[in-house]
C-alpha cells in the first residue's frame, strides 16, 4: 500500500506546482536560472559522452563486418540509428538523472530540513510552484536541445573516427547515415525525451520536498530520486516505445 501513498502524495504535489504563478517575471527569471544549471552546465558531460559513444559505435560496428558479406555503409546506418533511437534519448537522460536529480533532491530536501520551505509557505507563498516548476519547464525546453546536439555529435564522431582509423570511407558512412532515413525516429527520440525530463525532476524534486530529518536523509532522498527516476525511464521508454514504434 506504500506505494499508493506515494502515488497519490506525489500527483497532489504536482497539482500544487502546475498553479499559475504569482509574479509571472519572477518565474520567467527562476526558469532561466534553472535551464543555465539543468542544461548548460550539463553541455559537456552530454558532449564527452556522445562523442566517445559514437565513435566506440563505428569502430564495433565495423569490427563485425570484416567478413565483407554487409555493405560498409551498414557502419553510418547503425551509429545513426543507436544514437537517434535509444543513446541520445534514453541513455542521457538516465545520466542526467544521476547529475540533475540528486542535485534538484539535495537542493530541495535541504531547504526542507533547514525549513526554508516552512518559512515560504507561512509568507503565503507556493512553495511548489515557486521551486519546482521553474526546474520542469526548464528541463522540458532544455532536454531536446541537448540529446539533438547529442545526436550530431555522436554521428559525427562515428565519420571522425572511421576515416582517421581507416575503416570505413566518409563517402559510404554518408551513405550510411542517409540510408533509409524516417524523420519520425527523431520526433520519436523528442517525445521521449521530454517526458524523460518531467520524470526526472519531478521525481527528484518530490523526493527531496518530502524529506524528513537531517543531513543524512537529504543524502538517502537523493539516491532515492535518483533511482525511482532510473526506474521509471526505463519503464516509460517501454511503453513509448511500444505506442510510437508498434
Amino acid at each position: 500500500m506504500q506505494i499508493f501513498f506515494h502515488i497519490g502524495r506525489f500527483f497532489l504535489l504536482m497539482r500544487t506546482t502546475f498553479r499559475r504563478p504569482e509574479k509571472w517575471k519572477l518565474f520567467f527569471r527562476l526558469m532561466v536560472t534553472e535551464i543555465d544549471k539543468i542544461g548548460v552546465q550539463s553541455v559537456g558531460i552530454v558532449a564527452l559522452l556522445s562523442l566517445f559513444m559514437g565513435a566506440v559505435i563505428c569502430l564495433q560496428t565495423a569490427a563485425q563486418i570484416e567478413s565483407g558479406w554487409i555493405p560498409l555503409y551498414t557502419v553510418g546506418f547503425t551509429v545513426r540509428q543507436t544514437m537517434i533511437l535509444e543513446f541520445a534519448p534514453t541513455i542521457i537522460p538516465v545520466i542526467m538523472a544521476g547529475k540533475v536529480g540528486s542535485n534538484i533532491a539535495s537542493e530541495i530536501g535541504t531547504m526542507r530540513i533547514t525549513e526554508q520551505i516552512d518559512a515560504l509557505d507561512i509568507m503565503g507563498v507556493n512553495s511548489a510552484g515557486y521551486l519546482i516548476l521553474p526546474k520542469i519547464v526548464a528541463a522540458v525546453i532544455i532536454f531536446p536541445f541537448l540529446i539533438i546536439g547529442s545526436m550530431f555529435l555522436g554521428v559525427t564522431a562515428g565519420a571522425i573516427i572511421g576515416e582517421l582509423a581507416n575503416v570505413i570511407p566518409l563517402a559510404d558512412y554518408e551513405v550510411g547515415i542517409q540510408y533509409d532515413f524516417n524523420t519520425f525516429q527523431v520526433a520519436y527520440a523528442l517525445i521521449k525525451t521530454t517526458v524523460f525530463a518531467f520524470i526526472i525532476v519531478s521525481v527528484s524534486a518530490y523526493h527531496g520536498y518530502h524529506t524528513k530529518g537531517g543531513a543524512l536523509e537529504v543524502g538517502h532522498s537523493s539516491t532515492q530520486a535518483v533511482v525511482y527516476s532510473i526506474v521509471l525511464i526505463m519503464v516509460t521508454n517501454l511503453l513509448l516505445t511500444q505506442l510510437l514504434l508498434t
